[in-house]
C-alpha cells in the first residue's frame, strides 16, 4: 500500500513514511492509494475482540507492519481501557445506540488512536531508519493534547509538545494538561482559539528551513493530530466494530445499513467513517453534527466552505473550530482524486478563508452525508431530557449529536439503526452537565463532580479523582507569534 498527498507534489510513500513524516512535503495530507475491500471478511470480524478487529483493519494499510507485532501492540494499548473494551455499544431505545469511546486512559475517543500510535510511529522510524530524535507538534482544541501526552509521555527517542487555547478549553481538559506527567513533553498555553494554534503547527510543518534548523539540531517533525495517518486510520476500526457488535446482538444482519452520527470539529472522526464505507462496510448516511461553529453545515448544506465568520466558545469546545483540516482529505476524493484543484481549493482558503465545490460534487457528497447544528440551549436541553427519559448520562458533545441524530429522524424518518458516536466522559465537563440538570453555583470542578456522581450515580472515573493532588506542571501562556520560539526553547532545554 501507497500513500499519495491529497495536492500532488509528493512522490508516493510507504505507511512508514507517511505516518513519520505526518504532513506531505507540499502541504498536503496523506491519503491511501487506494481503499482495500473487506467487505467480503465481515464474517471474520464477528468473533474477535476490539483489538483483534483493529489490527485487522488497520493492517489493510500498514502492509509493511509486521502483523503479529501490530497485533501484539494493539492488545497492549486496548488493555488500559476500562474492561479492556476500547468501544462498548450502548442500546438507547428500539434503533438508537450510543457508541462509547472515552473508556480509555484520558476519557476520550482519542486515546483508541493515541495509544496505538506512539508504536506506529516509533516502528515507522525503525523501517525508515530515522536515527534522530522525533519532536512531535500537537494542536488540540481539548482532548487529542491529553490523549497524546498520555500516549507519548516518556517515549524513547521522542518529544511532544502541545499548544492549546489558553481560553478555550474546559477547566477538566486545562488541568489534564497542565499537571501532565513525563520527562519529554510540554505544554504551551496560545492567547487565541484553536485555529490559531492549528494554524501556527502547520506553518511550522510547511517551513523548509524550520525543518533544516531542526535538523542541524538532531531533530525531525511529525503529527499526533489527525492530519497524520496514524492517527487517522485507528478510528476506521471502530465503525467495523459497532457494526459487528449490532450483528452480535441480532439488532441487525449482515448486509442491512447503519447510520452514524459524529460530533464533528476537525473532520477525522466522520472522515474515518467514509473511510469504512469506501472500505465496504455498509453505511447509510454519515451524519455531521455541529454546535454554533456550524461551518461545515454551512458547507453540506450549501456547497461553500467559509471560516470568515464569528468563532463562538462553546460548550463543546473540542468543536470549537472553524478550519476543519481533515475535510481536505474529502475534498481530494469528492473531486475525482483532482490534486490540483484541491491545492487550488486550499490555497483559497488560506488566501481569502473560503473555497466553493461544484454543483455535480455537491450531489455526490448529498448521497452520503447530511449535516446540521445544535444551538447551545439545544445542547442543555437534550443533556436534561437524555437524562431524564432514558437514564443515559452525556457530555456536551455527545449531546449535540444526540440533538442532531434527533433532528434527522424527524426529518427522514429511521430507516436504518442509528449509531451515536459519544466522544468524551460527562465528567471532563462536569460544570456544564451539571448546569443541565440543576442549577449550578459550585465553582469547585472536584465538588461539582461529587455532586454530579451523587445525582446520577455515575462513577467518578479515577482520572478525575487523582488530578486533585497533582502540581499544576505546565502554565505558560504565550502570544500566536511565539510558538516557533516555544518550539526551539523546548528542544534546547
Amino acid at each position: 500500500m501507497k500513500f499519495v498527498s491529497t495536492r500532488g507534489k509528493q512522490f508516493k510513500n510507504n505507511a512508514s513514511e507517511a505516518i513519520v513524516q505526518g504532513l506531505a512535503s507540499d502541504g498536503g495530507l496523506f491519503v491511501p492509494e487506494y481503499f482495500p475491500q473487506i467487505w467480503d471478511k465481515l464474517p471474520q470480524l464477528l468473533d474477535m475482540t476490539f483489538a483483534e478487529r483493529a489490527c485487522f483493519v488497520m493492517h489493510q494499510f500498514l502492509e509493511e507492519y509486521d502483523y503479529q507485532d501490530l497485533l501484539s501492540a494493539c492488545q497492549n494499548a486496548y488493555n488500559k481501557f476500562e474492561n479492556q473494551d476500547a468501544a462498548p455499544l450502548v442500546k438507547l431505545d428500539e434503533k438508537t445506540f450510543v457508541l462509547e469511546l472515552f473508556h480509555g486512559p484520558t476519557l476520550a475517543f482519542k486515546d483508541i488512536a493515541l495509544t496505538i500510535l506512539p508504536y506506529l510511529l516509533r516502528k515507522g522510524a525503525d523501517y525508515c531508519g530515522v536515527k534522530q530524535t522525533i519532536l512531535i507538534l500537537v494542536a488540540t482544541s481539548g482532548d487529542t493534547g491529553k490523549a497524546a501526552l498520555e500516549g507519548f509521555k516518556d517515549a524513547d527517542g521522542i518529544k511532544i509538545m502541545v499548544f492549546y487555547p489558553s481560553e478555550g478549553v474546559s477547566d477538566m481538559q486545562k488541568l489534564q494538561m497542565q499537571t501532565q506527567e513525563g520527562c519529554n513533553v510540554n505544554v504551551v498555553g496560545v492567547k487565541g482559539n484553536f485555529d490559531d494554534c492549528q494554524t501556527a503547527v502547520k506553518n511550522i510543518f510547511s517551513d523548509n528551513q524550520v525543518h533544516k534548523d531542526l535538523f542541524d539540531k538532531n531533530v525531525v517533525l511529525s503529527s499526533a493530530n489527525s492530519i497524520n495517518f496514524g492517527r487517522l486510520v485507528p478510528q476506521i476500526s471502530y465503525y467495523f466494530s459497532a457494526y459487528c457488535d449490532l450483528v452480535n446482538s441480532n439488532e441487525i444482519k449482515l448486509g442491512d445499513k447503519v447510520d452514524f452520527v459524529v460530533p464533528t470539529g476537525n473532520f477525522g472522526n466522520i472522515l474515518a467513517g467514509y473511510y469504512a464505507k469506501k472500505m465496504g462496510l455498509p453505511v447509510g448516511k454519515l451524519i455531521c453534527a455541529s454546535n454554533s461553529n456550524n461551518v461545515l453545515t454551512d458547507f453540506f448544506v450549501e456547497g461553500d466552505y467559509d471560516a470568515n465568520r464569528e468563532f463562538f466558545k462553546t460548550y463543546s469546545p473540542s468543536m470549537d473550530i472553524l478550519i476543519s483540516s481533515n475535510l481536505e482529505r474529502l475534498l481530494f476524493e469528492v473531486s475525482g482524486r483532482n490534486a490540483d484543484i484541491t491545492a487550488e481549493r486550499m490555497s483559497q482558503l488560506k488566501s481569502c478563508g473560503k473555497y466553493s465545490i461544484s454543483k455535480d460534487e455537491k450531489t455526490s457528497l448529498d448521497k452520503e452525508f447530511f449535516a446540521s447544528c445544535c444551538s447551545e440551549d439545544n445542547c442543555m436541553l437534550t443533556i436534561e431530557k437524555t437524562f431524564n427519559d432514558l437514564g443515559y448520562l452525556c457530555d456536551t458533545h455527545t449531546s449535540v449529536a444526540l440533538k442532531v441524530s434527533n433532528d434527522y429522524v424527524d426529518k427522514f424518518g429511521k430507516e436504518n439503526p442509528v449509531v451515536v458516536l459519544s466522544t468524551a466522559s460527562p465528567y471532563k465537563f462536569t460544570f456544564t452537565v451539571l448546569d443541565a440538570l440543576k442549577e449550578n453555583a459550585i465553582n469547585d470542578p472536584f465538588v461539582a463532580a461529587k455532586e454530579l456522581y451523587e445525582m446520577t450515580a455515575m462513577e467518578i472515573p479515577e482520572q478525575i479523582l487523582s488530578l486533585k493532588s497533582k502540581n499544576r506542571r505546565f502554565v505558560d501562556v504565550i502570544d500566536k507569534t511565539k510558538t516557533l520560539k516555544a518550539v526551539f526553547d523546548f528542544i534546547e532545554k
